[in-house]
């Protein structure tokens, strides 16, 4: 029972830093720009895709990796400059509906570029395999390595937002555009690469993901959500908060699928404890967002106004 704990344990880990990947871009643009950009979830599906086309025409996972990214990056650029910076000043509203139109036409683009089928590419031979942790139990390379790529991630976003001039900039930006503006500082360019640099974020999280899950067009609605939910856990804005909102996610929702049905069974009988444990264990994460807003309305790392 304690490997099977500590197995699952490591899988939350590991999922958490997939949701931080995705909601560090998304604090960046809606926490910090506010704007709501409901078109990050496709973001990261096309990241996916992208990656599977670059490994299967360089025939090698690294090197679809490297050309993912700067992909990602360009499309969050052509995306903010022909669609996003129009809705800057506009009502939430309008930028929901406008997002959402986007996803539904990414999401046909995506179809009629790679098929509904669902697609899938292979692990790479240097982190295939799986290695000793404790005793009998080991632990698959290529988890570890998405782990050890978002701490990496998040070491990298503490250092350019919290010790540099661009971060500085930037957190001056996201509490009064206007007076940094008048300083001299170009915001709307500012904003316009931290957009871009946050879609190549949900690039990276959905090229790293490739290799362990199907890829097809619907994978960026589910994690979408979630990413919204660690934001709002670790609170608006704060990239420190949307690391330990998507650890606290990925860690609940993986240990409530898994040892959920096992604790009812001590209170109800297996066929009930067993559709029971289904029923409550995606509701988990939501029970978790309810219980921090109520002791902390402004999420775990959020500034009160």
């Amino acid at each position: 029972m304690t490997s099977l704990f500590l197995l699952q344990f490591l899988n939350g880990v590991q999922f958490g830093i997939l949701l931080f990947l995705i909601a560090a871009g998304l604090t960046l643009v809606f926490g910090i720009m506010d704007f709501v950009n409901l078109a990050h979830g496709v973001i990261y599906m096309v990241g996916a895709y992208l990656v599977v086309s670059f490994t299967q025409m360089t025939g090698s996972f690294a090197l679809g990796l490297l050309l993912t990214l700067p992909a990602t990056l360009l499309i969050g650029l052509v995306l903010e400059l022909l669609v996003f910076r129009r809705l800057y000043d506009r009502p939430h509203l309008d930028q929901v509906l406008a997002t959402f139109g986007l996803v539904m036409i990414i999401s046909e683009a995506v179809e009629i570029i790679w098929g509904a089928a669902p697609l899938s590419v292979a692990m790479p031979d240097a982190l295939s395999g799986s290695i000793p942790l404790i005793g009998q139990m080991r632990y698959p390379v290529f988890r570890l390595a998405v782990i050890g790529a978002g701490l990496a991630t998040a070491l990298g976003l503490y250092l350019i937002i919290g010790h540099t001039r661009i971060g500085m900039r930037l957190r001056a930006g996201a509490t009064n555009r206007a007076m940094v503006a008048a300083l001299g500082v170009d915001i709307r360019r500012l904003f316009t690469v931290i957009f871009a640099f946050g879609a190549m974020l949900a690039g990276f999280a959905g090229a790293m993901v490739a290799p362990i899950l199907t890829v097809d067009p619907g994978m960026g609605e589910s994690v979408l959500i979630l990413a919204f939910v660690v934001i709002v856990i670790g609170g608006i804005g704060s990239v420190r908060g949307a690391f330990a909102g998507a650890l606290l996610v990925g860690i609940v929702d993986t240990l409530g699928r898994s040892f959920g049905p096992i604790l009812l069974r001590l209170v109800m009988e297996p066929a009930a404890a067993g559709q029971a444990g289904r029923v409550l264990a995606p509701m988990l994460v939501y029970i978790l967002m309810a219980v921090i807003l109520v002791l902390r309305p402004a999420g775990l790392f959020g500034q009160k106004t």
